[in-house]
């Protein structure tokens, strides 16, 4: 694998499941090239989070503190309709 910092993002999107690994690796692949430097930094602070909060946040069972993380996870659930 390159060691291009996009392909260290791909990495770190695969989480512990496959729902995640899908859910935050479309977001990488189709929303991160023309997000915003902010947007893009967000997201990488996004993928420090535990699995089962993200998780959470994701299907709706909770919120994430911040509204940039809110505007990612936002779009994924709108793309995926969940």
């Amino acid at each position: 694998m390159s060691n291009t910092p996009l392909a260290r993002l791909r990495w770190r999107c695969r989480r512990g499941t496959k729902e995640l690994d899908a859910l935050y690796g479309w977001w990488l692949e189709n929303r991160y090239p023309d997000a915003d430097p902010a947007a893009q930094q967000a997201f990488e602070e996004l993928l420090d989070v535990q699995d089962p909060d993200l998780w959470d946040w994701t299907i709706g069972r909770g919120e994430a503190p911040r509204a940039d993380w809110r505007d990612i996870i936002d779009a994924i659930r709108a793309q995926h309709r969940l």
